[in-house]
């Protein structure tokens, strides 16, 4: 879960379930000291499952889940020329960057690095799309070294310029992520 709509959709999974004394967080459901059964649980996982969402109930799973979400919070804060990513995540985690590293490219099948760029790239979406910034000052926020640095990554990943892409959104021919 990492929006406020896939919250909302686990917590309606909940109350259907009646165990709406959960709390919802991004990327987690703490049940508190509410005991589920093994059948509730079950319920639990396959109603979230319909829904596109999966269960994580390992270690593993857990500590990856926690650098994804420590990497977008990250990228949501917009100002770190200060912090390096490594250092970031391996305070907030409390475990060393190598290992987190090595660990999230064995499942995930990319690099913290790349997973980092990804999320820069689709905040940088967020941001033509709101329409309020220029490029140069979306560049600088995200901290890319320059403009043109911001438009080879962007080009790369998505296929399409900047500039491209904000034409694209102004015409009206975008397609939701679930029919790409």
């Amino acid at each position: 879960m990492v929006c406020d709509r896939c919250k909302f959709a686990v917590q309606n999974v909940l109350n259907e379930l009646n165990l709406s004394d959960a709390a919802v967080q991004l990327g987690e459901v703490d049940f508190g000291d509410t005991v589920i059964t093994a059948q509730q649980l079950e319920q639990f996982r396959n109603a979230i499952e319909a829904l596109g969402f999966e269960l994580i109930n390992d270690k593993k799973s857990r500590l990856i889940e926690s650098v994804r979400k420590q990497v977008i919070a990250f990228v949501q804060q917009e100002s770190f020329e200060k912090v390096k990513l490594s250092e970031y995540l391996a305070d907030s985690l409390q475990q060393d960057y190598p290992s987190l590293s090595k660990l999230f490219s064995s499942v995930e099948g990319v690099t913290i690095e790349h997973y980092f760029i990804l999320q820069k790239i689709e905040k940088t979406k967020e941001l033509l799309v709101y329409d309020e910034l220029t490029l140069t000052e979306i560049a600088y926020r995200l901290s890319y070294s320059s403009l043109a640095h911001l438009s080879r990554q962007f080009k790369t990943v998505t296929g399409l310029t900047p500039t491209q892409f904000k034409q694209l959104r102004d015409s009206g021919d975008r397609l939701s992520i679930d029919k790409v």
